[in-house]
Parts: structure tokens; C-alpha cells; sequence
């Protein structure tokens, strides 16, 4: 118990003083800038090509089938994100470390905690999905019966972006990179702007199935 309180002193001592000289601890440099990059590039290029999916079929008309063209996005989804993880890790060694993140038990635990349920929200959020769910089905015209509410849906409306925000957060935490946390910020931010232009597309695709439905 001592030890706890006396890592919460620590942190209450240390974090303002993070806080007050942060841009100390973010180096701009190249790789960093190539991992902002990679992480805006993701959202913007999975929505260019599902729009012109849902405007020309190309994906469908190359694999052969919607199905076939939903898979082969979502595999160039998938590695995208990892090679942008990859990106990412490998920027934040290169970054200053704030030596207080590192040495508390506290802030080892809350990374470790909040890594585990952001691959818990993503995961649990691709197994009630489906692959064809998860990613961008709908513009491929393969639809869902109805909307999934059950976990993790019931507890948060965008697991699979929010989990993914919290793995980075968790990541920055866990090697006391400070422009780790800055860099999470920016993810949520980009999620953010993508769902401006997801969702009410989407709302789209299944008012126009159901109009249809009652137009049969």
C-alpha cells in the first residue's frame, strides 16, 4: 500500500511538470511524421475506395464476385493496419521517454489494461460483425439483417475505432512515450472524421434497402 501511495505523490509531483514542458518530449522528427502519415492515410484510403466500390463495383468486377472483393479489401485493410502499427511502435522508440511513466507500477498497469481492452473492444466488435461486417460490407451491398447490439455494441457505439485508439494510448503508456499519447489523441481525432462520412452513408445504404423493400 505504501509503495501505491508513494507512486501517486510521484505522479501528481511529476505529471504537471509533463504536462507544462509536453512539446519537450515530442520530437517532430521524420519517422514520427511518416506514422501521422500512415495513420491519416488508413481512414482516408479505406473510404475513397469503398465509395468508388459503391459507385462502380471495381472491387467486385476484379475479384470476381462481391464477396471475393469485400475479402480482398479487407486483407489490404488489415495489412495496412499493421504495417502502420509496425510504423508506429518504431517511431515511438525514437521518442523521448518521460523516465516518471516508466518506473510507476500505476501507469505500467493502466497501459496494460488499457492495450487489453482495446483488443478486447476490436476484437469482440469483428466477431459479432463478420468479416464482411467489419469491413465495409454494406458497400459492397452485402447487408446485415439488422444492427448487432450485443458486446461490444451495448457498451460502446464504435469499438473497433475507440479499441484501436486505446491500444495506442496503451502502446505510448507502456514505453512512457509522451508523443505516444499526443499521437493517440490524433488517431481519435481521425476516427472521429471518418465516422462524419461513414455513418450517415451508411444510414443511406439501408434506407435505400429498406425503400426498396417496400417499393417490392
Amino acid at each position: 500500500m505504501a509503495s501505491i501511495t508513494q507512486d501517486l505523490q510521484t505522479l501528481a509531483k511529476e505529471v504537471p511538470l509533463l504536462v507544462q514542458n509536453f512539446g519537450d518530449y515530442v520530437n517532430l522528427d521524420c519517422s514520427l511524421k511518416y506514422a501521422i502519415a500512415t495513420i491519416a492515410f488508413n481512414p482516408i484510403f479505406w473510404n475513397i475506395v469503398a465509395r468508388l466500390e459503391y459507385n462502380t463495383h471495381f472491387l467486385t468486377k476484379i475479384a470476381g464476385g462481391a464477396k471475393r472483393g469485400c475479402y480482398l479489401l479487407a486483407f489490404t485493410i488489415f495489412s495496412l493496419g499493421i504495417y502502420r502499427d509496425h510504423v508506429y511502435q518504431q517511431a515511438l522508440l525514437k521518442q523521448p521517454t518521460f523516465q516518471p511513466l516508466i518506473d510507476s507500477t500505476i501507469v505500467k498497469a493502466l497501459a496494460i489494461a488499457t492495450f487489453g481492452f482495446g483488443n478486447v473492444l476490436v476484437l469482440t466488435s469483428m466477431w459479432a460483425l463478420g468479416v464482411t461486417g467489419t469491413y465495409l460490407g454494406d458497400y459492397f451491398g452485402i447487408l446485415m439483417d439488422e444492427r448487432v447490439t450485443g458486446f461490444p455494441f451495448n457498451v460502446n457505439d464504435n469499438p473497433m475505432y475507440n479499441g484501436s485508439t486505446l491500444c495506442f494510448l496503451g502502446t505510448a503508456l507502456w514505453y512512457g512515450k509522451p508523443a505516444g499519447i499526443a499521437v493517440a489523441g490524433f488517431v481519435f481525432v481521425m476516427y472521429k472524421i471518418a465516422l462524419l462520412f461513414e455513418e450517415p452513408f451508411t444510414a443511406k445504404i439501408y434506407a435505400k434497402r429498406d425503400e426498396d423493400k417496400k417499393n417490392l
